[in-house]
């Protein structure tokens, strides 16, 4: 059974920083693509980051600079570093992998940056 846990997320000031992440399992993690997306309320949702399999990553146009996702497959782990939160990062970041076998979800954490 394919599991991707996601925890970290709170709520946090303008300008803070948070770590998020995604355990995995029942997966052959060092296989798959891994992102994280984001939905804000009343928004779709949407790609943040991406990492591939060789570790080569990109990035929305709106967390270039402020947000390093990466991957530890040993732990079958997935972060994303957000640094300079701003309250237009508020939403519900989810964990995806795209696999040889599937597409999976996590089920979401919040993230809320206001004063």
């Amino acid at each position: 059974q394919v599991q991707l846990v996601e925890s970290g997320g709170g709520l946090v000031q303008p300008g803070g920083s948070l770590r998020l992440s995604c355990a995995a399992s029942g997966i052959i993690f060092s296989t798959c693509t891994m992102a994280w997306y984001r939905q804000a309320p009343g928004k779709q949702r949407d790609v943040v980051a991406r990492i591939s399999r060789d570790g080569s990553t990109n990035y929305a146009d709106s967390v270039k600079g402020r947000f390093t996702i990466s991957r530890d497959s040993a732990k079958n782990a997935l972060y994303l570093q957000m640094n300079r939160l701003k309250p237009e990062d508020t939403a519900v970041y989810y964990c995806n992998a795209r696999c040889i076998g599937g597409t999976y979800w996590g089920q979401g954490t919040q993230v809320i940056v206001s004063s």
